[in-house]
């Protein structure tokens, strides 16, 4: 069975999320909220959440010329801790796009098709909509749950590590997923915004 393969380098959109503008203007996120809903501000939906480009907004662009993240560098990072925590790896652009290939996939994730595995890259698409930036576990269209780190480069987000294949805590059928165990479960948590700043540690070092 094919695993979904890494695109090859493609350039990092520089959006801006809803905070990141309200703190550039002075305005209070809410504001820039209302304003994106009516048209005030040029923004459009990644998932559930408004991104701007910086010009549109009428702020300075962020640096377009630092390399995008590496593909291989950033299978090199996910693929011992996928192993280790037990969970299924990707490292995603904010659009849910693959970056690397999903390491350590679970039975499940291999079987699916096409279409539903678009279908998981609309759900990791929707994951960037989370206001407060947490990590947890929500449950995908697979029937299984995923959490998301954000990787950051200084004050932007530049992409996403997700680890997934993991059954719901009150799951009865767990067979071709990653069961974990509620400690598991806490490490996955725990693991996965420093393996999302090592990450941003190494992007922020290539750009430089």
């Amino acid at each position: 069975m094919q695993v979904m393969q890494a695109p090859t380098q493609a350039p990092q959109r520089m959006l801006l999320s809803a905070d990141e503008v309200a703190a550039r203007l002075g305005i209070d996120v809410s504001t820039v909220y209302r304003m994106a809903a009516d048209g005030r501000l040029a923004a459009r939906k990644v998932g559930r959440q408004w991104r701007f480009a910086p010009e549109a907004v009428g702020l300075e662009a962020p640096r377009n010329d630092a390399p995008a993240l590496d593909p291989v560098a950033a299978r090199t990072a996910i693929a011992v801790a996928a192993e280790l925590l037990g969970v299924m790896m990707v490292v995603t652009d904010l659009e849910g796009q693959p970056i690397t290939e999903v390491v350590n996939p679970c039975e499940r994730y291999l079987a699916s098709s096409p279409d539903e595995r678009g279908e998981c890259l609309d759900h990791w698409a929707s994951l960037a909509d989370t206001s407060d930036l947490g990590c947890r576990f929500t449950l995908g269209p697979l029937d299984f749950e995923c959490a998301v780190a954000f990787i950051r480069s200084g004050d932007r987000l530049v992409g996403m590590v997700l680890a997934g294949g993991v059954p719901t805590p009150d799951a009865d059928q767990v067979e071709g997923l990653h069961p974990l165990d509620p400690a598991q479960r806490s490490e996955v948590i725990a693991s996965l915004p420093r393996i999302a700043a090592a990450l941003g540690r190494g992007y922020s070092a290539t750009a430089n």
